[in-house]
């Protein structure tokens, strides 16, 4: 990923859940240079403290910017975003981008009520990150958090829909927004990158549920817009993609086809 022209840019996640980040920032940055790392060998982090998720991101970013180092680095794991983002802006001088911030944004804007849920690991909503952002955007709103650990498995397995995924939600979001009466949300912030693979299956699943449609709110279009911004020479061209996993390149390979394209992307495994 050397280029005296092109801007670098490094993503990373727990898994392979960040290639929906890496994807939106490639198709909007085409001219971009990437390298992507999913710590595969050590998720989830959304049961882990929030020590050592920083310690963990903290090593994440060193092996992504090497020597080289990189223009932006993107924190594509809302768990890293809500508890690493301090750390990593004190070592790393360079902008660092989390997921948060942006998907508050658009999950304000998209609701007209108010009404927001937002579902994400245990240790993202546990943080309040997304409540604490939401509300200082948006004065009387009210944010309800659903930990939905499980899907972060079934979409590293490969499932994004079916009999497996409407189990989840049904066991998940069935008691959750029975609680929450008929008005219940009128938009769902996708608190986990791993998330987006299930819109479809989401979108179904909520309209069998509250007879309407609710927003789902993905930050990954915000923050390559954000990206955009900062670089617009990158939105035309081509660059390069390097991807990097921990543990099981294979498997890698094979379920992270169905978030990012492989085809010319170098892929290599990484000891951190």
């Amino acid at each position: 990923m050397q280029s005296a022209h092109r801007p670098r840019i490094a993503i990373f996640d727990s898994g392979i859940g960040g290639l929906t980040v890496a994807r939106a920032v490639r198709d909007r940055l085409p001219g971009a240079d990437l390298r992507y790392l999913g710590d595969t060998a050590r998720l989830p982090y959304g049961t882990k403290t929030a020590e050592t998720v920083t310690r963990y991101a903290l090593q994440a970013a060193r092996a992504l910017l090497g020597e080289d180092g990189a223009d932006a680095l993107v924190v594509a794991c809302n768990t890293a975003s809500s508890c690493a983002l301090p750390a990593l802006e004190a070592e790393c001088g360079l902008p660092v981008l989390g997921v948060i911030a942006p998907g508050a944004r658009r999950a304000v804007a998209a609701s007209p009520t108010g009404q927001i849920g937002v579902i994400g690991t245990e240790r993202t909503v546990a943080s309040g990150a997304y409540t604490f952002a939401i509300e200082a955007l948006r004065q009387g709103a009210s944010v309800h958090g659903k930990a939905t650990p499980l899907l972060v498995g079934l979409a590293e397995e490969g499932f994004f829909s079916g009999p497996l995924v409407d189990a989840a939600l049904d066991a998940y979001l069935g008691p959750w927004l029975e609680r929450r009466g008929p008005g219940a949300i009128d938009a769902l912030v996708l608190g986990c990158t791993h998330y987006p693979v299930f819109k479809e299956a989401l979108a179904a699943w909520l309209g069998r549920r509250l007879g309407r449609e609710v927003a789902l709110i993905d930050s990954a279009e915000a923050i390559a817009d954000e990206l955009a911004t900062r670089f617009p020479s990158a939105t035309t061209g081509s660059g390069a993609t390097e991807l990097l996993a921990t543990d099981g390149l294979e498997r890698f390979r094979r379920v992270g086809s169905g978030f990012f394209p492989m085809q010319g992307a170098a892929l290599r495994l990484v000891d951190l």
